[in-house]
């Protein structure tokens, strides 16, 4: 594979056998393999074990797993998307083509813009602003599609200031890239390539953190049709479409069904339906201090945001650090209890036991140790005793022995005196 790989494209999955999201994938990926080859795609699709070729993992830059990667000649793409079938195949067809793909007539380019919801064109002839837009799309080609045009294949509701230029169709209408307003060419590609609005889940909400753009997000319960959820949902749209001028540089607009993911990335239990606006740079979030009533209110609450009167909360600092490891440990502990009673008791109560014993253990030797040394330091004294006078038996022993020696002296002067007096 390493000598021959730039022979073909390739589309590869790097794993390890004992990876759980790995076995996850293997079904999709085995789908994703005979979809392309019923395709007659000229992609070849393979898996290898990361850990038995480390050595060629390391060379793609692998660190996680699953990692799956498009080989291009020199070039390797990262997939960052979901991991469907549709998904993945539709990154490996767009990626494996050309860069900019000619759009040769009308038809064709209506056709392509109703399959694609952001659609990036080229207008005009040879400049440096193409040669810009190439280097672009080789960066960004995984993430949205480009395309070039001649001006008489666009609408004619199209109107260009001047040519060459870039432009994007999306939400029903098309802006204009102007290098002055909009600053670099590839910045402005990666804010635009979202729809202003957007359903927003957690693989979303990653990579709108590449934008730097903050999210404004109505959390709601899609299966809830009660007026409160529709009309905030409604009011964020409104804004999104109405204030695109003033906020789209700095906005991404969107919703997101249930508050398990939002209640786990801001560590509290936020009710819904509510607003909630994220920074995914240093991981701030902004909460109205008031209930949004209409867009008058919505489009305040942002332009405090802008002009720093609203309070942020959160953050990448120290303690918000130590928070998240104390509520990731927590929230970790209750899933597994909750997913298997069982198997939760084995996990923390085995090691706790021990833990107990050996803290037990310890505390016991050291109280009989203190007791052995106390009757070590008696039974020292005791032994000092018995080598000075003796046990209390043999004291008693020695008296009566003198009694008895005292006793024999008398009888004996009384038997001298007696012969004395014969």
């Amino acid at each position: 594979f390493k000598e021959n790989r730039k022979d073909d494209i390739w589309l590869v999955d790097f794993y390890a056998p004992w990876c759980g999201h790995c076995k996850k994938l293997e079904p999709v990926w085995n789908e994703v393999g005979i979809e392309m080859k019923n395709m007659g795609s000229p992609v070849r699709v393979g898996k290898m074990d990361a850990t038995s070729f480390s050595s060629i993992a390391s060379e793609f830059g692998v660190r996680g797993y699953p990692t799956i990667k498009l080989l291009k000649g020199d070039l390797a793409y990262n997939y960052r998307g979901p991991r469907t079938k549709d998904d993945i195949v539709e990154f490996a067809n767009r990626v494996a083509g050309p860069l900019i793909r000619p759009l040769p007539s009308q038809h064709m380019f209506e056709h392509v813009r109703k399959r694609h919801r952001v659609l990036f064109v080229y207008v005009g002839g040879e400049s440096p602003l193409k040669e810009k837009y190439i280097e672009v799309a080789s960066e960004l080609i995984v993430y949205t599609y480009f395309f070039s045009a001649s001006e008489d294949v666009l609408p004619e509701y199209v109107t260009l200031p001047e040519f060459p230029a870039v432009v994007v169709f999306k939400d029903g209408t098309y802006f204009v890239y102007d290098e002055y307003e909009d600053g670099d060419l590839s910045s402005w590609i990666n804010r635009e390539r979202f729809q202003v609005y957007l359903h927003v889940d957690g693989f979303t909400l990653y990579e709108l953190g590449d934008t730097g753009k903050l999210v404004a997000i109505a959390v709601i319960d899609d299966k809830n049709s009660s007026v409160e959820h529709t009309r905030l949902k409604s009011i964020i749209q409104e804004v999104a479409r109405d204030y695109r001028d003033h906020f789209h540089r700095d906005f991404q607009f969107g919703h997101m069904d249930g508050n398990d993911y939002i209640n786990s990335l801001l560590m509290d239990d936020i009710t819904i339906p509510t607003v909630v606006v994220l920074n995914t740079s240093n991981q701030q979030y902004f909460l109205p201090d008031r209930h949004i009533e209409n867009t008058e209110d919505m489009v305040q609450f942002i332009n405090n945001i802008l002009d720093g009167t609203a309070e942020a909360q959160g953050g990448d600092g120290l303690l918000q650090r130590i928070k998240r490891i104390i509520y990731d440990a927590k929230s970790t502990v209750v899933s597994v209890f909750k997913s298997s009673p069982l198997l939760g008791c084995f996990l923390f109560g085995l090691p706790l036991g021990v833990i107990s014993i050996m803290c037990y253990g310890i505390c016991t030797a050291d109280t009989d140790g203190g007791v052995d040394e106390h009757e070590g330091a008696k039974k020292e004294d005791g032994d000092q005793e018995l080598t000075d006078e003796g046990s209390e038996e043999e004291q008693e022993e020695e008296k009566n022995r003198k009694y008895t020696e005292l006793s024999d002296g008398e009888l004996k002067q009384k038997d001298i005196m007696a012969k004395k007096k014969d």
